[in-house]
């Protein structure tokens, strides 16, 4: 058994996140520490709100409250839809809890004790109509690299570079389109020139890397890392510990990547064992895996590594960065400002959770840009999760309902076909476990609905409803061999469908916890089945238009109140 430490990327929560931040980081985070647990791992799956900055500051002055009131207001609402999308956390907590602050401020002064932090006069950018200093993000421009021409001061979304805010052309205030001016302001360093070989070094010799996660961070590194500014001028933040940087507040991106320590830290103070978190971030062999878009890639491969050797205090380096490429929606990136896209409140009106997790893992975007369409989305749920999954268990569970007096047969001498029908599955159950172990956990999923293809295709073959009149020993074999690849899909498909799973679990007579070994314990002979239901149903064109109007329903009254949280689907 080996301990693992789950993060996911902790959402900013000006608003509610939409499907591609869903499956970018905290749907794959899920299904991921779902699997380590059935397979009887010591897993902490932890992540949080991300409350600081100038966009809710800005914001919530636009709207006349306070930014805590606001920020508070939203992580509670996320929080909900999380649980509702039954996301498994530990610890779903925010960066404005006392431990983290705490936390945060302490892990800073270290690094400043180490020499690693120096303070530099600098001229940033301020906006003369707004009147406030303009953080990196709130300035936009023409990217010098690629061109692109809504590129924020501190990355740019097309070509994922680090930028500055001098290094874009033409840079405008991102609040009200005025051209910034450059006054003169003292920031705090972090001088990533020290630590550019040891972040080197860890990238180059990680060989759980993924390959875009890898490529981007290398691309980086070969420009060479320069000192970034770990203070901003915000009012709304995490009070800078260092002496003389009274009025400072810790930039966001520095002190929310902290989070995946101190959230393990608080997670064990409320369980009244405040030094057991030190059991994972201090210990060498803890696995730490975080679940991020690409476009976080250069703040957890690069810039958490590198305040964690900053710091010398012996913290776990990150395992890996499973960071999957972009879902966009039908041809388009998701823009809550055109209205582009489904977010996560709006999509539990439409459809099942458990719907929503299979499609969103069937297009995770694992190597490549995906889109996603209600075409294809239809496609999937009508002929994959219904056509293949649903109706393997179901034919199978009411047959033995019906026709084997409700008890698992006991199966008699096995056929040749019977015999290969097994190892195939048995072999789709360690290609799966392979799968998963590897964080491909589309080709995971890929392998659960394979089990069930193959099932219906042996059941077609093997035709019990004929043997059971003139062979019952032999329909006996063949109904026990298809209650096995029931309960072998079922495991596979567990961490993406825990819901529908359970319910699976109850129907076949099980109980217990659904483990991975299950997958291959050859089934009890006489479990008495529970009632039997069809799990999941086809969407009809006319039930599909009905959800289009449902969303432009929701869509006309959510945009008609004043608040975020009032915009909220609940």
């Amino acid at each position: 058994m080996a301990k693992y430490v789950i993060g996911s990327a902790w959402p900013y929560v000006q608003s509610v996140p939409h499907l591609g931040n869903m499956i970018g980081s905290v749907l794959s985070a899920d299904v991921y520490a779902r699997y380590l647990r059935s397979k009887g791992h010591d897993v902490v799956f932890v992540s949080g709100s991300d409350m600081h900055g100038t966009p809710i500051e800005v914001e919530a002055l636009a709207l006349g409250v306070d930014p805590a009131d606001y920020a508070r207001r939203m992580h509670e609402i996320v929080s909900e839809l999380f649980k509702r999308w039954n996301i498994s956390f530990d610890l779903y907590t925010n960066t404005h809890s006392d431990t983290h602050i705490k936390f945060t401020q302490e892990f800073f002064m270290k690094i400043y004790e180490n020499k690693y932090i120096f303070t530099r006069e600098d001229e940033m950018p301020y906006c003369p109509r707004d009147k406030i200093f303009l953080p990196d993000r709130f300035i936009i421009g023409v990217c010098p690299y690629c061109g692109y021409e809504r590129a924020r001061g501190d990355q740019c979304e097309r070509c994922g570079r680090l930028l500055e805010p001098r290094l874009l052309k033409s840079p405008r205030c991102a609040i009200c389109g005025a051209t910034p001016e450059w006054r003169k302001t003292t920031h705090w360093y972090l001088d990533l020139r020290k630590l550019e070989e040891p972040v080197r070094k860890y990238v180059e010799s990680n060989k759980y890397l993924p390959q875009n996660a890898r490529e981007m961070s290398l691309g980086i590194l070969r420009e060479g890392l320069r000192p970034r500014a770990v203070t901003r001028d915000n009012k709304w933040g995490i009070p800078a510990p260092f002496p003389g940087a009274e009025g400072k507040t810790i930039y966001v991106w520095f002190e929310a990547v902290l989070g995946y320590i101190s959230a393990v830290k608080e997670y064990y103070e409320r369980r009244g064992q405040p030094e057991k978190w030190k059991e994972y971030w201090l210990d060498p062999e803890t696995k730490v895996v975080f679940f991020v878009g690409k476009d976080n890639i250069p703040f957890h491969v690069i810039i958490l590594p590198a305040l964690i050797l900053a710091n010398g205090g012996g913290y776990t380096m990150p395992t890996t960065t499973a960071s999957t490429e972009y879902l966009n929606y039908e041809g388009d990136k998701f823009s809550k400002s055109r209205r582009w896209g489904i977010w996560i409140d709006e999509a539990l009106r439409l459809l099942p959770v458990d719907y929503w997790r299979f499609l969103l893992v069937y297009m995770r975007p694992e190597n490549r840009d995906v889109d996603f369409t209600w075409a294809a989305a239809l496609d999937v749920i009508n002929k994959v999760l219904n056509d293949d999954v649903g109706n393997f268990f179901h034919r199978v569970l009411s047959f033995i309902k019906s026709r084997a007096g409700g008890a698992v047969p006991r199966p008699g001498p096995q056929a040749s076909e019977d015999e290969a029908f097994i190892k195939r599955v048995l072999s789709l159950v360690e290609s799966a476990e392979a799968h998963y172990e590897a964080v491909e956990l589309r080709e995971a999923l890929m392998d659960g609905v394979e089990i069930t293809r193959e099932g219906n295709r042996y059941l077609n073959a093997r035709a019990p409803w004929q043997l059971v009149k003139e062979r019952p020993e032999e329909a006996g074999t063949v109904l026990y061999n298809a209650y096995w690849a029931v309960k072998a899909a079922a495991v596979v498909l567990y961490p993406v469908m825990p819901s529908s799973i359970e319910e699976l679990w109850r129907m076949m007579g099980l109980g217990g916890p659904i483990t991975w070994q299950e997958a291959r314990r050859a089934p009890e002979p006489g479990a008495q089945l529970g009632d039997v239901r069809p799990l999941f149903k086809k969407v009809s064109q006319e039930e599909y238009k009905a959800m289009m109007q449902e969303l432009e329903k929701m869509r006309n009254e959510r945009w008609s109140k004043k608040y975020p949280w009032e915009q909220v689907v609940l």
